[in-house]
C-alpha cells in the first residue's frame, strides 16, 4: 500500500517537447484510444494511445506528421476537421505524399529522417524518397505542394516552434543513441552521424 504523497509524475521528454510545440501552434493534444490521429478543426488534436499504436510510433512523430499535414493544407484548412482531407478522395493521396516529403525534408536537416519517419502504409513511399525530398519531379504532383509547405515551415508563424522541437529532439537523440540497442528506434539516429556530447568522455 502506498503511504507517501505523490507530488509529480514522470513524462517522456519528447512528449513534453512536441506537446509544447503543438500548443504554441494552437493545438491541444489529447490521447484517445478511439482514433489514430484526428484534428477537430478547432483546437484539439487527438492521437491514439500507446497501446493502440505500432511499436515504432511515438507521440513526437505523430504530432510532427499532423503539423506537416496542416502546413501542406495551408492556413485556410486549420479550421476544417482533419485539415479538410477525406480519406478516399482523389486529392487525399497527393496531400499525403506531400506531407511525407515535407516531413522527410524537415527531419533530414536534423539527422532525424528515420527516427521521425512515417509509420503508416505510406512508409514505402517515404523510404523511397530521394535524398532531397523536394527535388523537382514532373511525375509527382506532391512535390510542388511540399515545396510550398516547406516555405511555410521555414518562415510562417509555426517556424520557430517546429525548428525548436526538432533541435531539442536532435539534442536528446544524440545523448540517448549511444545507450540504445539495435532494436530501439533511438538507435536509428546513430547511423545519421549524430555525435553524443559524451562521446570520448572518460567512462571511469
Amino acid at each position: 500500500m502506498r503511504t507517501r504523497e505523490i507530488k509529480a509524475k514522470y513524462e517522456d521528454p519528447l512528449d513534453l517537447i512536441w506537446i509544447h510545440a503543438a500548443s504554441r501552434c494552437g493545438m491541444r493534444v489529447v490521447r484517445d484510444a478511439e482514433v489514430f490521429a484526428a484534428w477537430d478543426g478547432v483546437d484539439t488534436l487527438r492521437i491514439g494511445r500507446p497501446e493502440t499504436l505500432d511499436p515504432d510510433d511515438s507521440l513526437a512523430q505523430m504530432i510532427f506528421h499532423e503539423m506537416c499535414h496542416a502546413l501542406v493544407a495551408g492556413p485556410t484548412a486549420f479550421d476544417q476537421p482533419d485539415w479538410g482531407l477525406e480519406f478516399g478522395q482523389p486529392d487525399h493521396e497527393v496531400h499525403e505524399h506531400a506531407c511525407l516529403r515535407l516531413q522527410a525534408a524537415l527531419a533530414t536537416e536534423f539527422h532525424l529522417r528515420e527516427f521521425l519517419a512515417a509509420t503508416t502504409d505510406y512508409r514505402k513511399y517515404y523510404d523511397e524518397l530521394p535524398t532531397d525530398p523536394l527535388t523537382d519531379d514532373d511525375t509527382d504532383p506532391a512535390v510542388e505542394l511540399a515545396k510550398l509547405a516547406f516555405a511555410r515551415a521555414k518562415s510562417g508563424p509555426w517556424a520557430r516552434w517546429i525548428n525548436e522541437a526538432l533541435q531539442k529532439t536532435q539534442a536528446i537523440s544524440a545523448i540517448v543513441a549511444d545507450a540504445a540497442n539495435s532494436e530501439s528506434l533511438w538507435s536509428k539516429t546513430q547511423a545519421n552521424g549524430i555525435q553524443s556530447p559524451f562521446t570520448g568522455a572518460n567512462s571511469n
